[in-house]
């Protein structure tokens, strides 16, 4: 019985040696020492074996038995090393070669316009104030004197979101940041709203989404003189002329009055870079402050077409394409 035990094993052994594929491995494992295995097997052969034989028998077996375990143990080792050498040497690396290290990102033209101005809107005293880009009815019209079947909702043509309850609209401005700093606050009040506002129109100067900054100054006293004074000052400081030619052309906004759209003279003639007026009395009446002690001024600028012109960029699309090679220009 000892000399077929130790045949066995040689024979385990054997089959051991002979495989270094990992599956057929688990095969021979399983061929010997498994449920069903024959050395498996030897140790229900004790149950029909007399007392005084079992202690022996029993310890041949496991002897055995252990045997294989250890030689099984050894073959998975060294077929684990010779998979992870064979790893290696495809992953070597030349460690002559320079590193590539990781490339320096930098920040947005849009962001680095909208820095620079904010910059400078706060060296005139102007907060930055910030609000929701999802507003309601009030806020985005109500509040600035644009009711229900006004034409200049028409013009700004906009995502509304379905909602329980009032209806929700992606804001066409940053004007609600202005109505919601009022109800907030007191006056003086002198503060700047950047911001993403949404409309629907999309071409080389045009996107469904923009940048937009908005400013307001409501105080007592405050005149369109102040107005004309601020955004003087802002527009040659910013395209660094002091010699920058500005003027303020009539128009009509429904928050504002007088109101004026901002033109510049640049080298093919007059360009319109914004809008402002001096608060509409309904506004300020909508935000609880008394129009006839406190008086203000409003005034809205594309940060977009402010980058467009800073830059020297004449496609706004170039801006949102995520182009690593246009972007990197402005790091």
């Amino acid at each position: 019985m000892v000399a077929n035990m130790q045949a066995l094993l040689d024979a385990g052994l054997a089959a051991l040696d002979a495989t270094n594929d990992p599956v057929e491995l688990e095969i021979v494992k399983a061929h010997y020492i498994g449920k069903q295995g024959q050395i498996t097997a030897l140790m229900k052969l004790l149950a029909a074996m007399p007392a005084d034989e079992k202690k022996t028998f029993g310890a041949q077996v496991n002897q055995t038995k252990q045997a294989f375990e250890a030689a099984l143990n050894t073959k998975r080792d060294g077929i684990a090393a010779e998979k992870l050498a064979a790893q290696l040497a495809a992953e070597a690396l030349d460690v002559s070669l320079p590193g590539r290290g990781h490339a320096k990102g930098g920040l947005h033209p849009v962001t680095l316009v909208q820095q620079r101005i904010e910059a400078l809107f706060g060296s005139m005293g102007f907060a930055v104030a910030d609000g929701p880009e999802i507003e309601n009815d009030f806020h985005n019209f109500e509040a600035l004197n644009i009711p229900k079947n006004h034409p200049a909702r028409a013009m700004q043509d906009t995502f509304y979101i379905e909602s329980e309850g009032e209806p929700l609209v992606l804001r066409t401005h940053t004007s609600p940041i202005q109505v919601r700093y009022m109800l907030d606050n007191e006056p003086p009040i002198k503060i700047i709203a950047p911001g993403r506002v949404y409309r629907v129109d999309s071409d080389a100067t045009h996107s469904p989404m923009f940048h937009q900054m908005e400013g307001l100054w409501v105080e007592e006293g405050v005149s369109f003189a102040d107005l004309k004074s601020v955004i003087v000052d802002f527009l040659r400081r910013f395209f660094e002329r002091d010699d920058l030619e500005v003027r303020f052309r009539p128009s009509f906004f429904p928050f504002t009055e007088p109101s004026a759209e901002i033109d510049v003279k640049w080298s093919k003639g007059w360009m319109e870079v914004g809008g402002c007026g001096m608060v509409h009395p309904n506004v300020l009446k909508s935000v609880n402050i008394d129009s006839e002690k406190y008086t203000g001024f409003a005034f809205g600028i594309g940060l977009d077409r402010f980058a467009m012109l800073y830059y020297g960029v004449n496609d706004l699309r170039l801006f949102f394409e995520n182009d690593v090679s246009f972007l990197s220009q402005f790091k």
